[in-house]
């Protein structure tokens, strides 16, 4: 098994975090796992963007060319990445903030308001983990439960209080894209 992603949108969203997380979770799960974080001279409100690649079997290039899946958290994101995602691959859209039709028909597209779901939990800065646990849902690549533990090793679970909203965040992401998916 091998799972290629690339998750995308504005410095400051959480977008390197997001990858980061699932390097972190899978590399405790045993996994092989590569990490490329890219980001634009703003930083925040500048372009952002970080490939991870999992994997059972030994990675030979941390570049996810035509990734399984894209998560994309704004608009221009989507442009950019949206025709990279290989046929029948997975787009994950923050419906929140993406609003431009995707024009293409071989896709799973998967929208999740990531961005409302997180202001309704009271922090807007947890919409990338609300994404997180939407990603985790839509792959079935590792449980919730692996993310939830992981946490507590970034800035992101530091604090009793900032895990605790972050593992429900988590949960509602994970809840709201298997509505999304109608398996919920």
């Amino acid at each position: 098994m091998t799972l290629k992603s690339v998750f995308a949108g504005f410095g400051g969203q959480g977008v390197l975090m997001m990858g980061y997380l699932l390097a972190l979770t899978s590399m405790r799960r045993g996994k092989n796992v590569t990490y490329l974080p890219a980001y634009g001279a703003e930083v925040r409100g500048g372009t952002a963007n970080c490939t991870v690649v999992v994997s059972d079997e030994e990675i030979a290039s941390p570049v996810a060319s035509n990734p399984d899946i894209a998560v994309v958290m704004n608009n221009p994101s989507l442009m950019k990445f949206s025709n990279l995602v290989r046929s029948g691959g997975t787009l994950l859209v923050n419906s929140s903030l993406v609003e431009t039709k995707i024009g293409r028909a071989d896709l799973n597209v998967v929208p999740v308001p990531v961005s409302d779901l997180a202001h309704e939990l009271g922090e807007d800065r947890s919409a990338n983990v609300v994404m997180m646990g939407a990603f985790v849902a839509v792959t079935g690549l590792l449980d919730l439960d692996a993310f939830k533990e992981a946490l507590a090793e970034t800035n992101l679970g530091k604090k009793p209080k900032v895990l605790e909203l972050n593992r429900k965040a988590l949960e509602v992401g994970a809840a709201a894209a298997r509505r999304a998916l109608g398996k919920e």
